[in-house]
């Protein structure tokens, strides 16, 4: 199975390198960007075969490691 995390910052949480990203653009001249936040995908190659157990084991993952709860969210998406 295929699991996809997208890992970005809570509302209200400050984004200095979405920031900055967007400072950049404008200076490369496109014009219209009013907010970037910039935040980590991650695919994960499993070797469960149960969708839900997949689902609950990166889950897991992103509640211990790969995501700080305290000021980001998640999303999983499990791919059979």
């Amino acid at each position: 199975m295929k699991a996809t995390v997208h890992v970005t910052l809570k509302n209200g949480v400050l984004d200095p390198q979405g920031k900055a990203i967007e400072h950049a653009l404008g200076a490369l001249g496109f014009d219209g960007v009013n907010q970037v936040r910039q935040g980590k995908f991650l695919e994960l190659d499993l070797s469960e075969t149960d969708t839900e157990k997949a689902r609950a084991q990166v889950t897991n993952m992103c509640e211990k490691l790969l995501a700080n709860t305290v000021i980001e969210n998640y999303t999983v998406e499990i791919e059979g």
